[in-house]
């Protein structure tokens, strides 16, 4: 009897292709529409409207110094035009035949980074052209976003672990009411540090009613930002004012320049010439996101947030890595409290904070629960502040009011364009009971 033939061998690998969905055809269409309505009107009102011979003058660096960049002075009424067609034309190709998913992005980013150039070559090149400081505008974007950073990493740390994190602007006023209280006491390190620790403290509340007893996380956050106001308020009118010269008037935490990279152009005098805060909140980006998707604890707090029955079945102690985050979390939000008072302007007023830790519960979800999408939802909410504040000098004729809204309808509109399509952590919200 013959042996049984066996297969032969082979080195044969086999391959898994992975399909990526294309865009729904409505939303192909959709996006495509937004850029070429971007196009037609860079080169209708921002191109078209000036003046042939108007030059836009774009001032990129400082006037002296080893960062010192040259102006730029281009033709407003060409680079409008110009540029318009180019977002129209990737626009028209999004509507014939789209990008796909992972290009999507970067198109839309460079449409409105293109659209953007062309508004601020109008803004300059408007009438007999002005100056525009461009420079100045991104230094302002950053000193507006280093708070809303600091605000949505603690909303990160938080929401990662599984606690809705409401109360994001109590606990940076509380942070901004310490800064300003004992930096005047005892100097801008005692100042910061004690920042924190108001910060952690309306944390520890926060994490006390939340995991333990039970309490609605939003209703909870709502009620915190309104005790934290009310508080902050009253010892502001009881000691703060009345003795406002050995209270309230810290000293201004000064600027720090990094050796080497200070002398950088643009990048330079934009990112290294800053105060302490800013600089902590470029660790705690980098420290955030590689712990949080590096480290064994980043693994066990995205295993809370998503599943925490299944993590305590492995040993995970679910409620103390609660608690710690959500205390960590709060002692960020006060050091982005602190730089609205000893970081920035000095003395602490009432409701200083407005509205910011709101913004930067946006930019948790802009972000999509992300460190990285966080900072740069942040970024874009700073420049429309920014924006909005160049826009009152340089284009007078724009309403006031129009101006100051310009934040809150960026605010409104990333969160809206993305809240349908976004996931939080699985049991975001959702109180756990060891059973």
């Amino acid at each position: 009897m013959s042996a049984p033939m066996s297969a032969p061998v082979t080195d044969e690998v086999v391959v898994l292709e992975v399909v990526e969905r294309p865009l729904t055809t409505g939303r192909r269409v959709g996006l495509g529409v937004v850029l070429v309505l971007l196009g037609a009107v860079s080169v209708k009102y921002l191109g078209l409207a000036i003046d042939s011979g108007s030059k836009a003058h774009l001032k990129l660096g400082p006037a002296t110094g080893t960062a010192h960049v040259p102006d730029i002075v281009v033709p407003g009424r060409g680079i409008g035009i110009a540029l318009g067609v180019v977002v129209l034309a990737l626009g028209v190709y999004q509507i014939a035949r789209g990008f796909n998913r992972r290009q999507m992005p970067w198109v839309l980013a460079v449409g409105f980074l293109l659209f953007l150039v062309a508004f601020l070559c109008w803004v300059s090149a408007r009438g007999s052209g002005t100056e525009l400081d461009v420079l100045g505008l991104l230094q302002n974007s950053v000193a507006l976003a280093v708070p809303l950073i600091l605000g949505a990493l603690a909303g990160i740390l938080c929401e990662r672990s599984g606690v809705i994190n409401v109360a994001i602007e109590g606990q940076m006023l509380a942070g901004a009411w310490a800064g300003a209280l004992f930096g005047s006491v005892a100097g801008g390190f005692i100042g910061l540090v004690s920042a924190g620790i108001a910060g952690a403290l309306m944390g520890l509340i926060l994490a006390l009613f939340a995991i333990r007893y039970l309490v609605n996380q939003v209703v909870l956050g709502v009620v915190l930002n309104v005790f934290a106001l009310g508080l902050t308020g009253f010892f502001y009118d009881a000691f703060m004012q009345p003795h406002t010269a050995a209270l309230n008037t810290p000293s201004v935490l000064g600027p720090i320049n990094i050796p080497v990279l200070h002398s950088i152009p643009v990048l330079g005098p934009l990112l290294f010439e800053s105060n302490i805060v800013v600089y902590l909140a470029y660790v705690l980006i980098v420290v955030v996101d590689v712990a949080l998707f590096r480290t064994r604890w980043g693994l066990r707090t995205r295993a809370v947030g998503e599943h925490p029955k299944a993590a305590d079945t492995v040993g995970i102690k679910v409620l103390a890595l609660r608690y710690r985050n959500v205390v960590m979390g709060g002692a960020v939000a006060g050091l982005g409290g602190a730089y609205f008072t000893i970081g920035s302007v000095g003395g602490f007023g009432k409701n200083i904070t407005a509205g910011n830790g709101f913004i930067a519960l946006a930019a948790v979800i802009f972000g999509r629960w992300s460190p990285r999408g966080a900072v740069g939802a942040a970024l874009l909410f700073g420049f429309a502040s920014a924006l909005q504040t160049m826009l009152s000098i340089n284009v007078p004729g724009i309403p006031s009011n129009f101006l100051a809204m310009l934040p809150y309808v960026a605010t409104i509109f990333a969160v809206a364009g993305l809240v349908g399509r976004v996931k939080a952590p699985a049991a975001d919200g959702e109180p756990y009971v060891k059973g």
